[in-house]
């Protein structure tokens, strides 16, 4: 029997990165700052201009800073002012996730955000990947609200984590949505789609072009990191798209 329509969910990181998703084909995109932190709430304007120039869902990171997922007061209070201007901008989606210092879904704090987000849908990002018990913290999910949970079954790339996704998915029986993410390319999809049954998938697709600055200052390279970084722009490549798609739908006939 031939399974649910597969989704792509491709994450961007600025305004062209959106406008290639779009033009590659992709269902909904997850719309991020600060690649190098895994993510972080992008701009305003930056939220404005994609939710104006393209169609499909767009998902907006609510993450304050980089490292853990326990959060003072100050920073809980951001990402409440965060989800509020995502509301105004008319975005479809939310993604967060709050960690408890004994690593379990903050179900309090997690419960109050998604209340404040309805109607939009809720993504529990990767914070997943850092509990405890996979299996405790899908169903705290689930009683919470969440409508998904993005994951690399608790390792680095979806691809050593595809059997534990699959035993998620079959717990979850429909209840919220399961998808893979993390190392999401043309040599893993195949794999992690057959293995986990996903109907959905999370990727880059990211491809990099040329500043097109003429001007360069051979005294400062990368701005203090990464040397040369700043003439070479991140994107996303709508050809990887689709054929990434393509090999995801064969494995999931």
């Amino acid at each position: 029997m031939h399974k649910k329509k597969l989704a792509v969910e491709i994450v961007v990181y600025n305004i062209d990165s959106a406008l290639k998703a779009q033009e590659g084909g992709a269902d909904r995109i997850e719309l991020c700052d600060n690649p190098g932190e895994g993510g972080t709430t992008p701009a305003y304007g930056t939220i404005e201009v994609v939710r104006q120039h393209v169609t499909l869902d767009v998902f907006v990171m609510i993450r304050p800073r980089g490292g853990d997922f326990q959060y003072s007061s100050y920073e809980f209070y951001a990402m409440k002012r965060d989800i509020a201007q995502c509301q105004r901008l008319s975005v479809d989606g939310v993604v967060f996730g709050i960690l408890t210092p004994e690593g379990r879904i903050d179900k309090q704090r997690c419960q109050e955000l998604i209340a404040k987000a309805r109607p939009l849908k809720v993504t529990c990002h990767r914070a997943f990947d850092m509990t405890r018990d996979p299996f405790e913290a899908l169903e705290d999910c689930i009683e919470v609200g969440f409508d998904r949970i993005l994951t690399a079954g608790q390792q680095a790339q979806a691809s050593k984590g595809a059997t534990l996704i699959g035993e998620l998915i079959k717990r979850a029986n429909g209840r919220i949505a399961i998808m893979p993410g993390s190392g999401v390319n043309e040599d893993t999809v195949s794999d992690i789609v057959a293995t986990s049954g996903a109907t959905e998938i999370h990727f880059s697709a990211q491809s990099f072009c040329e500043s097109t600055m003429t001007f360069r200052n051979p005294a400062i390279a990368g701005m203090g990191s990464d040397e040369g970084s700043e003439f070479l722009l991140r994107s996303v490549d709508p050809e990887r798209i689709r054929k990434i798609r393509a090999m995801a739908e064969i494995a999931n006939i």
